[in-house]
């Protein structure tokens, strides 16, 4: 288990680099000038030739990508053009605003999904395992913007006015002071992910039901719960742990759309910013924090997919 786990975190390293060096590759394409775009456009020659040279934009591409990477191993992510403050600063309260969005989320979605997929394959073929089906269906083929603006319209603005449809929080308040505009951006990332799970545990959970082990449970005379609990879903949570690894990866970048609708003051909200104003130095770190978060909740996954199923976990004790 050790040197699974060993061999999994040094690719993930590995993964992570090349990730930095085509996050640098890319904001290197952006269209325009970050100089020119801090100046504006009636900016002397002279003047934009400074700030290049006061932001090293005008060092060799291969020193600033050695200088950048070796900012991140100390922590240091660079300086926002923008703000013309450390990125770090920048992101500090934005992250943990983005934390209680993805933490509420994943929290509420995970065991609603898998509760959700196991009890539509209890109930195959009748009509609680079709009504469940068939909505999850239609949820999972709705983007995560028609949901939020359709929540927006029946719980904040045309139908129902209970809850806010941005967020109200002053700078520098925390997100969590004012409950209530959390509600419909969590809800909102809730519906877009549970489906997915729960069709997937529906789906293992009925070929796991099938199995022959289950089977020879059953006739021995063990309770259906016991059979459920011992037998089925140790063997179910498995795969569906790689599911829910890729949903709970898909918040960190879905959250920037979720967060774009409602006004959140996340990393999803300051990526946008950062586009707009050119601020090369936030593009890269928020991208590369959202492929760091990818890469570890896939990792969490494998292990857990081992740890849940007693076949996988004897072969890597081997």
């Amino acid at each position: 288990m050790s040197r699974m786990i060993l061999r999994r975190l040094l690719v993930s390293l590995v993964v992570l680099w090349l990730v930095s060096l085509l996050v640098f590759v890319a904001t290197l394409l952006l269209p325009g000038d970050p100089a020119r775009a801090i100046l504006g456009q009636q900016a002397t020659p002279e003047r934009i030739s400074a700030l290049r040279h006061q932001l090293h934009l005008d060092d060799p591409v291969w020193k600033r990508y050695l200088d950048w990477l070796g900012g991140l191993f100390t922590g240091d992510l660079g300086t926002s053009t923008s703000t013309q403050g450390p990125v770090t600063a920048l992101l500090g309260d934005r992250i943990s605003a983005s934390l209680v969005l993805l933490v509420l989320a994943a929290v509420l979605a995970v065991p609603i999904g898998l509760a959700l997929g196991t009890w539509s394959s209890v109930r195959r073929g009748r009509a609680t395992d079709q009504t469940i089906s068939g909505v999850s269906l239609v949820i999972a083929a709705l983007p995560e913007f028609v949901i939020g603006v359709a929540l927006i319209v029946l719980f904040s603005t045309t139908v129902f006015k209970l809850f806010p449809s941005v967020t109200l929080t002053t700078p520098g308040e925390p997100v969590w002071r004012q409950p209530a505009q959390l509600v419909l951006p969590v809800v909102t990332l809730v519906l877009v992910v549970t489906p997915y799970i729960a069709r997937m545990m529906r789906a293992t959970m009925n070929e796991v039901l099938d199995s022959g082990y289950v089977e020879m449970a059953r006739l021995k005379g063990v309770p259906e719960r016991v059979v459920l609990r011992r037998h089925a879903l140790p063997h179910a949570v498995g795969p569906v742990a790689q599911v829910v690894a890729i949903q709970l990866a898909w918040l960190t970048g879905g959250v920037v759309v979720v967060e774009f609708l409602f006004r959140y003051p996340g990393i999803g909200q300051a990526l946008i910013d950062a586009v707009a104003k050119r601020d090369v130095a936030v593009v890269q770190a928020v991208t590369l924090l959202i492929a760091a978060v990818y890469i570890v909740v896939n990792l969490l996954a494998d292990v857990v997919g081992i740890l849940a199923n007693p076949r996988l976990r004897t072969e890597a004790g081997r």
